[in-house]
């Protein structure tokens, strides 16, 4: 398949990330379908999608003109044989489970076109983990997506099976979206930034589970002495503490590590309370004006 010949472009999945990467994927000109389990999910993803677009206007990093027509390329579908019809290109953005997204794959191998590329937005897992199972190992690999509000960097990390060619086309389609594109000659779990950005969080994480620090007092340390405008529990709001919980909880059960363990059971009583972050409003912060964006928040008043 050539690049040209991808229109058609099927994202697994309707929470944050699929949310995004699919208003992308619309705003560049395909045609997106945007799949999950019911009508209800759908439709308050598009009201999220609608939402997106509405800011990226706000703050110029859209026209106006042009969101009526990325929204006119989106697609809700929930049945599962129609959101496989002469679909190109898979994009799939599940929960952190490998045994999820093999099933996901699984089944989608046995509907799309052949020609059909897979990829995955995995955060954390390695492709090889469940490339078999998807069935078609040779045309699949990991595209993964930062925050597309703030963010144009993108992940294209092979497994051993993956064909050069497929590499190569998926490249293409990331830079067709106006992406930065960082290429892994191997693989390697977190990729480049989220290799980092993990061992902060997870130290970060430690330091209050353990009763070391506050918070805040985590966050002012990182900001202080980094210039940042935001710290480790501010960014994992961010990203959103349901996903925090599950790659930190199945890291504990690879490792066996304690530590990690503690840091994951810590999370979950956020979780626990739906206190999510940013998109509940409510995390180790309260929105819309997280304690850390206060003027005197370094200065600890």
């Amino acid at each position: 398949m050539k690049l040209s010949e991808i229109r058609r472009v099927l994202v697994l999945g309707a929470g944050t990330m699929g949310q995004q990467i699919g208003f992308l994927c619309a705003s560049h000109g395909y045609r997106v379908v945007l799949y999950d389990l019911s009508s209800e999910i759908l439709d308050s993803a598009l009201k999220r999608i609608e939402k997106l677009g509405a800011w990226l206007v706000s703050t110029g990093h859209m026209e106006a003109d042009d969101l009526p027509k990325a929204i006119a390329n989106i697609e809700l579908v929930s049945d599962s044989k129609k959101a496989a019809i002469d679909v190109d290109f898979v994009s799939e953005s599940l929960p952190e489970n490998p045994d999820l997204k093999a099933q996901i794959f699984s089944m989608f191998n046995e509907l799309c076109p052949e020609r059909t590329i897979f990829t995955t937005n995995t955060s954390t897992l390695l492709p090889s983990m469940f490339a078999d199972r998807t069935g078609r190992p040779r045309k699949f690999a990991a595209l993964h997506f930062h925050d597309v509000r703030t963010c144009k960097v993108v992940d294209v990390m092979p497994h051993p099976e993956t064909d050069p060619e497929v590499v190569e086309l998926i490249r293409g389609f990331a830079k067709s979206l106006g992406q930065i594109v960082i290429m892994l000659n191997r693989e390697s779990s977190g990729y480049v930034f989220n290799a980092m950005l993990t061992t902060l969080l997870n130290s970060a994480l430690a330091l209050v589970a353990n009763g070391i620090a506050s918070i805040e007092d985590v966050d002012r340390s990182w900001m202080g002495v980094m210039g940042m405008g935001i710290g480790p529990f501010g960014i994992m709001d961010q990203i959103g503490l349901s996903t925090v919980w599950t790659v930190t909880e199945y890291h504990a059960s690879q490792t066996g590590d304690a530590q990690t363990q503690t840091n994951a059971d810590f999370v979950k009583s956020y979780v626990d309370r739906g206190d999510l972050g940013f998109k509940t409003m409510r995390g180790f912060y309260s929105y819309p004006n997280p304690a850390f964006s206060a003027p005197d928040f370094l200065a600890g008043k």
